[in-house]
């Protein structure tokens, strides 16, 4: 068998398994969304949940959902993003390093379940939060600030070796060599860690179950605040997400249509999820196309 045909084989082998994992992603994505099709109407995605009778909706736990999504980000993005700057530009090689690596894996290791008892353990109990959107999030953000660190450590690393010496050449500090170069190229890498950070937050319910709680109290959105509890955007407020919410569905049964509607509420979560990683790539590159004056 000559070089020629092995490499033929090698090429449509890989094709072939590549064309599987596509079609089996299609497959799942496609099952969800049409055994939750007859639920995707106005009434369902924005009207309130009906306990014990049949015709409720989703729309108190997809704004939690969100909310809680938003406010994971807003300290994952600035936690994950300066370890990996540390790690990629200013610490040397040694114990420290060493310590903090094996930290960082020890908590990507860490089941859900877990995370979600520490969480109900220290940000529930010991630090008062109770059952809250806060607790929630920081219990989320142990989840997502190993992938976040790693992937952000990469993409500056891949990064700083195109332009950094040039940069540094030209007379830059290495913070404005950082904060000028190497952040905007990298960006594209670490809107990738972003992306995946955001499906965890989407589809995580264990940690929640036990930080977030199982209930959605009545919003009120006519006034703001990030600590009266009767506000929407209160972070002290219990806040059952959306996969909470297809968890408790299923398991307790108290629905006489709780099939439906866990089908229903599967089908709008992966559509999220899918509007928020195409939306995201787009942002993502017009973001890299500011920063580096491509078009």
């Amino acid at each position: 068998m000559n070089e020629k045909l092995k490499d033929k084989i090698a090429t449509t082998a890989l094709y072939f398994i590549s064309f599987l994992v596509i079609l089996l992603l299609v497959a799942l994505i496609g099952y969800i969304i049409i055994n939750g099709a007859s639920s995707l109407n106005f009434n369902f995605i924005f009207g309130k949940p009906k306990y014990g009778e049949a015709g409720g909706g989703i729309g108190p736990q997809l704004f939690n959902s969100f909310y809680m999504l938003i406010l994971t980000l807003l300290i994952t993005i600035p936690i994950g993003l300066g370890a990996g700057i540390y790690m990629a530009e200013y610490a040397k090689k040694g114990p420290l390093l060493d310590g903090i690596r094996l930290c960082i894996e020890t908590m990507a290791s860490l089941p859900s379940i877990v995370v979600g008892l520490f969480g109900l353990i220290v940000f529930v109990q010991l630090a008062g939060f109770q059952y809250s959107m806060i607790s929630g999030a920081l219990a989320v953000t142990i989840i997502n600030l190993p992938s976040m660190t790693r992937v952000s450590e990469n993409a500056i690393r891949a990064a700083s070796h195109k332009v950094k010496e040039a940069s540094l050449g030209l007379g830059a500090t290495q913070w404005q060599t950082i904060k000028k170069t190497i952040l905007p190229s990298a960006m594209p890498q670490i809107l990738t860690g972003i992306i995946l950070s955001a499906g965890r937050i989407f589809g995580e319910a264990a940690a929640l179950i036990y930080t977030s709680g199982m209930s959605a109290p009545i919003l009120h959105f006519d006034k703001f605040s990030l600590i009266d509890k009767t506000s929407a955007f209160s972070i002290t407020r219990s806040a059952e997400t959306l996969a909470v919410y297809i968890w408790q569905v299923n398991s307790e049964g108290m629905l006489p249509d709780a099939r439906k509607v866990a089908n229903g509420a599967s089908a709008v979560l992966v559509i999220m999820v899918l509007i928020f990683n195409f939306s995201a790539r787009i942002i993502g590159k017009r973001i890299h196309e500011a920063f580096t004056g491509k078009k």
